[in-house]
């Protein structure tokens, strides 16, 4: 059964990093585009950043520009989130997404079939 994990999250102080993983398995994440998403409460669901199967990265939302870096290791199967210089405002469950596309759709939501359980990051002093 195909299967998305992300793990990483945590607190974390403002300016601070963290790096998220989303690993699969039962599929190649190298075959499909992989999104990140995070929901902050009360709030909608956004796409942060997306990687194509050739490698090259998108930025949905202009917040986590110079900040975020989407990376792929294929041996190991596993897409991260580098988050450097975080804010309050990033705190959210966040959340890796497989699309059924090689380049990156859209941030809809809708445009990503497999989505993982979600990992909570928490910007806090």
């Amino acid at each position: 059964q195909l299967q998305l994990v992300e793990s990483g999250g945590g607190l974390v102080q403002p300016g601070g990093s963290l790096r998220l993983s989303c690993a699969a398995s039962a599929f190649t994440l190298n075959n499909q585009a992989i999104g990140w998403f995070r929901q902050a409460p009360g709030k909608e669901r956004e796409g942060i950043s997306c990687l194509s199967t050739s490698g090259t990265p998108t930025t949905y939302v202009d917040s986590v520009k110079g900040r975020f870096t989407i990376s792929r290791d294929n041996a190991k199967n596993t897409v991260y989130l580098q988050m450097n210089n975080v804010k309050s405002e990033d705190t959210a469950v966040y959340y890796c997404a497989a699309s059924s596309y090689f380049y990156c759709p859209g941030s809809d939501s809708k445009n990503f079939a497999y989505w993982g359980q979600g990992t909570q990051v928490t910007v806090s002093s």
